[in-house]
């Protein structure tokens, strides 16, 4: 007679006591709790790739990142809903640009001031200073690592303000080789914000569009930039803007 082969049982390992699994998991909550959020931020770029990796980089450093908005309108309302600690904010943003938001921000008398960094990719040697005047409380080049970001979002938590030098010293101060430079420095926020659109290309009826202006209004500023820059068409006009990096 043959003999049946009886299966072995399986041995799964023996389920571990219950004090074991609380205790585990009061481990893994001390963890959650040691990398808890830093602070709220919201972020603001109309460049989705751009807004993909800040929050990628400020959540990897514990930032809680509540909302992502495009335009300076959306920009407003979320920060009128969500009430960040913080406000990473483009300038060149759509339907109001980046120095109006932080104007109207900073005006607001809603008691809650959030810190406010601007990440742009514009020359800070025009727009830094104009950008601390308007209230913001921070400026990061993008052409910078985005580690600089993150500590600057840390100095502005901290109740600090984080600039680069040539905000602390305006064009006027730096010689009078500067000629063009020191024009540029006389624009208002708004009219800085036309000239590089037009220096874009764009034309009046987009400028208007985007900004939410009448087209007639865009040709007032456009006269005005003429004049205040000594450029006699819109190719010097340009030029000027290529010349001193806002384009």
């Amino acid at each position: 007679m043959r003999s049946r082969r009886v299966p072995c049982p399986v041995r799964w390992p023996p389920a571990p006591p219950l004090r074991a699994v609380q205790a585990a998991r009061r481990t893994r909550s001390n963890d959650e709790v040691h990398v808890q959020r830093v602070g709220t931020v919201v972020i603001v770029d109309d460049h989705p790739m751009i807004r993909f990796a800040v929050r990628t980089v400020l959540e990897q450093n514990g930032w809680e990142v509540v909302a992502e908005a495009a335009t300076g309108v959306d920009a407003l309302s979320a920060a009128r809903q969500h009430r960040p600690d913080l406000i990473i904010l483009d300038i060149g943003i759509p339907k109001m640009d980046g120095l109006m938001v932080i104007n109207r921000l900073r005006a607001d008398g809603r008691g809650h001031k959030p810190g406010i960094v601007v990440l742009s990719a514009q020359n800070p040697e025009h727009l830094a200073a104009r950008c601390l005047h308007a209230g913001a409380t921070g400026f990061v080049y993008k052409g910078k690592e985005l580690q600089e970001l993150v500590g600057a979002a840390k100095a502005v938590l901290r109740g600090n303000t984080y600039f680069p030098s040539v905000a602390l010293h305006p064009c006027g101060e730096r010689g009078a080789a500067m000629s063009e430079a020191a024009l540029i420095e006389q624009l208002s926020d708004r009219e800085l914000v036309v000239l590089q659109h037009l220096a874009r290309g764009a034309l009046n009826k987009t400028i208007a569009a985007t900004l939410m202006l009448s087209e007639k209004t865009v040709s007032t500023y456009k006269s005005r930039l003429q004049e205040k820059l000594n450029a006699a068409t819109l190719l010097e006009l340009t030029d000027i803007a290529r010349r001193n990096g806002l384009v």
